[in-house]
């Protein structure tokens, strides 16, 4: 839809391994789960004379024939975007582990959120959260099962992920375990202990759809297949978004991860205007949010691990952030519940890259604008 919104009236083929059209997957999380909605969103296709091809599995890549491999045939091209997302991490085991990725996963996963069930979790970061918050409100009862010490520790870490567990009081959390595999009658841990389930859900992760690149000659990284800010990858007539991608990042200095929302939202345009051959070379901050346990978290930036974090704190304990600074000072990341107004000020800091005294930042309401001269000052 970018190339037609762009003025491109050439061929266009979409394919995709589902059987659903092109959908937004933040739904599949934060309502589908309570509300039982399909998300298919027709996006005006036919009208826009895109030839769809539904249930069409990518397979292989002929780089020299420009030549798309398919179960379906050959599909030649002359520019390529490639957008075959990530697959979650499933545990072993020869029990019943279900996942949410997709349409069919929120669907089948709905079914069996019904009152009384006992859901079992396995992982306690953005997916376990949401779904924790979907299956309580259904009347189950949720156990979750984390092999960290607090929630949300793997993203975040775990001094930020303590501010969450209070909101896990309704839930049978266990932190610091690990799970050994899912059998038949529920989750069996490593020291043996066996967890009873209904339902269980795997969330502990995902990994970029590359396999079938393989051999391919196609620059492939461990987060993904590499490229730049215009979604170049190493061959010039290929392209790459989403969860697949991993993009390059000046401003950050570091690879961003593709399966932020805005990266789906904003990849897309930047593709269209690179085939076009009007590239806009933008460095869009990433930025998300998850909404659990009646509250919405919103995170933007990318932090890293050597990077200082800054809990902001407020008079309504409602309302805290939390601010990510790299050693010479400037902002990397930020985190907001309960006070949007932080999030803009993060955004436009982040794009400036701007120095922030850490002193001052632990206020929540100290705007972020004028924390650089506050810092010169001294």
């Amino acid at each position: 839809m970018a190339l037609r919104s762009a003025g491109f009236a050439g061929e266009l083929v979409l394919l995709g391994a589902e059987n659903h059209l092109p959908y937004d997957r933040p739904p599949l999380s934060k309502t589908v789960l309570t509300q039982g909605a399909d998300p298919d969103l027709a996006l005006g296709l036919e009208q826009s004379g895109v030839k769809v091809g539904l249930g069409v599995r990518a397979t292989g890549l002929d780089l020299a024939a420009r030549t798309l491999l398919t179960d379906a045939g050959p599909e030649p091209y002359d520019a390529l975007v490639l957008a075959t997302g990530a697959a979650p991490v499933l545990l072993p085991g020869g029990g019943p582990q279900l996942s949410l990725r997709t349409v069919e996963d929120a669907l089948r996963l709905r079914e069996r959120l019904a009152p009384g069930a006992r859901v079992v979790l396995i992982g306690a970061g953005w997916i376990g959260a949401e779904v924790a918050t979907a299956a309580l409100a259904l009347g189950c009862h949720v156990t979750c099962l984390e092999g960290l010490e607090t929630p949300l520790a793997g993203p975040l870490g775990v001094e930020v992920g303590a501010r969450f567990l209070p909101w896990w009081h309704d839930v049978d959390l266990s932190l610091g375990v690990r799970v050994r595999e899912v059998v038949a009658e529920g989750v069996l841990l490593d020291d043996g202990e066996l967890v009873p389930a209904d339902v269980v859900l795997t969330a502990v992760g995902v990994r970029p759809e590359t396999a079938w690149l393989a051999g391919s000659g196609l620059v492939i990284g461990p987060a993904g297949v590499p490229v730049d800010a215009d979604r170049r990858t190493s061959d010039p007539n290929v392209y790459a978004v989403g969860d697949v991608a991993s993009r390059w990042s000046d401003r950050l200095g570091a690879p961003v991860h593709g399966g932020h929302w805005d990266e789906a939202a904003s990849g897309p345009t930047a593709v269209a205007a690179t085939i076009l051959g009007t590239p806009r070379g933008a460095d869009e901050v990433p930025y998300f949010w998850s909404d659990q346990f009646g509250r919405k978290v919103q995170y933007v930036g990318q932090h890293r691990p050597e990077d200082t974090v800054v809990l902001r704190e407020h008079a309504d304990p409602e309302k805290w952030g939390a601010a990510w600074l790299d050693t010479e000072g400037r902002i990397t990341a930020h985190l907001s519940i309960g006070f949007p107004r932080s999030m803009v000020q993060a955004r436009a800091a982040l794009a400036e890259r701007r120095v922030i005294d850490p002193e001052t930042c632990r206020d929540l309401t100290q705007p972020l604008a004028i924390l650089e001269d506050a810092i010169k000052g001294r």
